[in-house]
């Protein structure tokens, strides 16, 4: 891989790779929809990935109702198509499990975690491309696990044998987003996508500093009580300055101050 890949060049990259590995019991069923989402993720990337951002904001993996939909992390599709302006076709995984249909933009659930996150975006920046200019949006993992009753599996429950290299593929796609934005900090959104975050950066991105807010999940008590309060608050203790209102912009150069524990 060429170290300043565009970012349509290592999602098609991490989509070959993941799509490669297999996985056993008790995950039944495993959707990339890095290929059967690939035209609105596509769309995502060319549109609002930015070089020269302050930080990436960087997801655990796709939501059964969000990404696994539209492609799109933190994807909840009334926020995709009308706030992102991103609706496209979507095809089908090779295996469906039949608790989790994907039926793309024409899904009806809402995934609470893409609400909250890109409502939050739409409120306090104003547009996303406002929000862009500052900040990329990406997940660690591309893909969505299940079990057998259509439970959500999430990466960190995979045995070692099919973590290791899942996490490689993942790690390397990370650095080469970070090498090809510039991204000044990185921020996982939630403890997992810090962890790996930290594991994949420490030796090829010295220096960079990590960083962690709250996820949006309503598994999180944390986050039922007041995500968004939480989440800016964590991220003024970043040293990232969030517009006084919903007009969006860059507070300017030197807006991401050294790095903080909150």
């Amino acid at each position: 891989m060429n170290p300043l890949m565009k970012p349509v060049a290592i999602s098609r990259w991490l989509a070959r790779e993941v799509d490669a590995l297999v996985f056993r019991p008790p995950t039944a069923c495993t959707y990339n929809p890095l290929l059967y989402a690939r035209k609105p993720h596509e769309a995502f990337l060319t549109r609002y990935a930015r070089q020269g951002v302050e930080a990436i904001l960087l997801g655990m993996n796709p939501g059964p109702w969000g990404m696994a939909q539209t492609g799109v992390p933190f994807g909840e599709v009334t926020l995709v198509r009308d706030f992102l302006g991103i609706e496209d076709r979507v095809g089908q995984p090779p295996r469906l499990h039949p608790a989790r249909p994907i039926q793309g933009f024409a899904c009806t659930r809402r995934e609470v975690s893409g609400q909250r996150f890109w409502g939050w975006v739409k409120d306090r920046f104003g547009s996303a491309d406002a929000f862009s200019d500052r900040f990329l949006v990406a997940n660690y993992c591309p893909l969505v696990f299940m079990e057998p009753s259509g439970k959500n599996r999430t990466p960190d429950k995979l045995p070692a044998t099919e973590r290791e290299p899942l996490f490689e593929a993942c790690d390397e796609a990370l650095r080469r987003l970070v090498a090809w934005s510039g991204a000044g900090l990185v921020i996982g959104v939630g403890g997992f996508a810090a962890g790996r975050a930290r594991a994949a950066l420490e030796s090829a991105c010295r220096g960079l500093p990590i960083a962690s807010i709250l996820h949006p999940s309503p598994a999180s008590p944390a986050a039922n009580r007041g995500w968004v309060t939480h989440v800016e608050r964590q991220l003024r203790a970043h040293g990232i300055e969030l517009p006084r209102g919903p007009r969006g912009g860059r507070p300017g150069r030197g807006a991401v101050r050294r790095l903080r524990e909150p």
